[in-house]
């Protein structure tokens, strides 16, 4: 089974982060606001990141380190800029993490 640690981009251009077993059926759940919640009050939202992972906790400590994350560094993830997400990481703690 895969796990999957996500993104989205709502409605008053804030992110979210969050994991899932079933990214379809979460996304589901996001649109029609059934989790209630963060997301239930910014619909519509845009899944802009996803990546798979073996275990949920693996996919739950990346949701937990992307809720921690800038907006800035988010971005460069969600661009897929590896770069500034070092730079940014070393601006922000003074080493690369």
């Amino acid at each position: 089974m895969a796990f999957y640690a996500y993104l989205l981009r709502c409605s008053d251009d804030s992110y979210y982060a969050g994991h899932t077993d079933d990214i379809d059926q979460r996304m589901a759940q996001h649109q029609t606001g059934a989790l209630g919640g963060y997301t239930a009050r910014r619909r519509p939202v845009e899944l802009v990141w996803t990546d798979t992972f073996q275990t949920r906790d693996d996919a739950f400590a990346v949701e937990r380190k992307l809720k921690g994350w800038s907006r800035a560094k988010k971005e460069a993830l969600i661009a897929g800029d590896w770069d500034q997400i070092v730079r940014l990481a070393r601006g922000r703690t003074g080493r690369n993490d």
